[in-house]
């Protein structure tokens, strides 16, 4: 995913026929400006498409109904030039799929102090039109992101890019599908959920398939598929010792090339966005996935361990949210920490599964022996994860509902040589602090498998978590132990 340009967003500006053809004609002329500015901004990853001034409630619910069938249409923008009368709005409201952003904005940034009278009024009514449209939509209860400021000002621009962003991946999850090997670890709770639910609710299926089919698909890699990835393997990563040509375990390499030959033939047929896998259920492979779920990560696939579809979905959403960012969004565990009183920090890591989009340096290729799982020693990456602000999301199923638990975090250089850990890993600092973040992760019910991300804010994940109408929960530098229980109970009674 190297772009969002392919996903447009239709900017549609509401006025009346109460003002004449030269009133609606400059309605018209500064929207296509405005438009086109958004359209052109190195800032918004998606395209703004104009649509013509909407005047009526039948030309509003054309509009709305086309907006709907649009596939390419991710979600529009409204904006009252002038008053537009909000009952003109309901029916194709009451309709909309996609979501919506409510720019509230004029087309002059200044008054005119000299030159201003009341043609001019009539024309820049954006400041009671716009809370004309805001009554109406908050009288419909439709979740919506409301963005105030002169359009040519970065931070609206900024703002809009993030909606945009959530809007692309909730888009992108709308059909798809997600794969499971096996089922959930055993025993395992937060890992399990409502996958009826979360189809009704978020528009993904996710569904078991026999690793029995899967291993078919490893077992029919060709000889040149397998030698490609090898030579890319060796392009793209320090190769251990041993796994070097003529290395006592270079035939593990070839069977984790195998293992990925297959795996990306299975997912991109069955046109699956995702996919999760469980170490207690591996019969016919010679190997835990490692260094192919790695790449297929990195490629853009979702993915999270031992059933973990939830957090599967979400590494996937959020690599869309982040597509052309820099930096990049990963699966991730908190692992175990250092209680050091002067420095106090997590280590993040997996088994074998975390996505060197995170790497401060070229991966080196490894293979190790891994205590569960029963087969041979398997070929992962190692490496240390980049230093700088970044974020841990986790999405849960409470039972009545669907919560996403953000806490920003400061990620820091390892600190030390861990000679004897071969896996990936990161390191951070929790905000507000270790004690005040971790308590308040464990109060508001938050995983132990997470998306890690460098390229994503606090903002677009609650600008997505309003676009999937689900319960959002951010831990930050402001947040405080009463203040975020508080939050949670307030939370319990909205939700029932």
């Amino acid at each position: 995913m190297n772009t969002l340009k392919q996903n447009e967003v239709w900017f549609l500006t509401g006025s009346q026929h109460l003002y004449g053809d030269e009133t609606l004609r400059l309605v018209a002329e500064h929207s296509k400006i405005i438009a086109a500015e958004l359209n052109q901004s190195e800032t918004i990853s998606v395209r703004i498409i104009f649509k013509p001034t909407v005047k009526s409630t039948e030309e509003i619910y054309a509009i709305c109904q086309e907006a709907n069938q649009t596939k390419s249409c991710i979600g529009i923008i409204t904006w009252m030039h002038t008053f537009s009368p909000g009952k003109m709005w309901i029916n194709g409201l009451k309709i909309l799929q996609k979501p919506l952003l409510h720019l509230h904005t004029q087309f002059n940034r200044d008054i005119p102090w000299d030159a201003i009278d009341m043609d001019f009024m009539n024309l820049n009514q954006s400041a009671h039109g716009d809370r004309e449209f805001g009554f109406l939509v908050s009288r419909m209860k439709i979740e919506r992101k409301v963005v105030v400021g002169h359009w040519k000002d970065l931070r609206v621009k900024t703002e809009i890019d993030s909606w945009a962003r959530a809007a692309s991946a909730w888009a992108d999850w709308q059909g798809a599908k997600f794969a499971r090997f096996g089922d959930n670890m055993r025993n395992v709770s937060v890992t399990e959920g409502d996958k009826v639910e979360a189809e009704l609710q978020f528009g993904f299926s996710v569904n078991t398939f026999p690793v029995g089919d899967l291993v078919h698909y490893i077992n029919s890699a060709s000889e040149q598929e397998v030698k490609l990835l090898i030579e890319e393997y060796e392009a793209s990563y320090h190769l251990a010792e041993n796994l070097l040509r003529n290395g006592q375990k270079r035939n593990a390499l070839f069977d984790a090339a195998k293992i990925e030959a297959g795996m990306r033939r299975f997912l991109n047929e069955g046109g699956f966005k995702g996919f999760s896998n469980t170490f207690e259920d591996l019969h016919g492979m010679k190997q835990l996935p490692g260094i192919a779920t790695q790449r297929l990560m990195a490629d853009g696939f979702g993915y999270a361990g031992e059933g973990d579809w939830k957090t599967a979905a979400l590494v996937r959403a959020m690599k869309v949210m982040g597509t052309g960012l820099e930096g990049g969004s990963a699966f991730m565990e908190d692992y175990t920490y250092h209680f050091d009183p002067n420095n106090t920090l997590v280590l993040g890591a997996h088994m074998l599964e975390v996505d060197p989009v995170l790497a401060k340096d070229k991966p080196s290729c490894e293979v190790h022996p891994l205590g569960i799982g029963g087969k041979e020693d398997p070929v992962r990456l190692v490496f240390n994860g980049k230093s700088g602000p970044s974020l841990n999301a986790s999405l849960v199923d409470m039972g009545n509902r669907f919560r996403l638990v953000v806490n920003e975090v400061e990620a820091v250089e390892v600190p030390e040589s861990l000679p004897n850990l071969p896996v990936a890993r990161v390191m951070w600092k929790p905000l507000p602090d270790m004690n005040t973040g971790c308590a308040a992760w464990i109060y508001a019910g938050g995983a132990h498998h997470t998306c890690f991300s460098q390229c994503l804010t606090t903002q677009h994940l609650e600008d997505f978590a309003k676009i999937a109408r689900i319960e959002n929960i951010t831990i930050d530098k402001n947040s405080t132990l009463r203040q975020l229980q508080n939050e949670l109970k307030w939370n319990e009674i909205y939700f029932r």
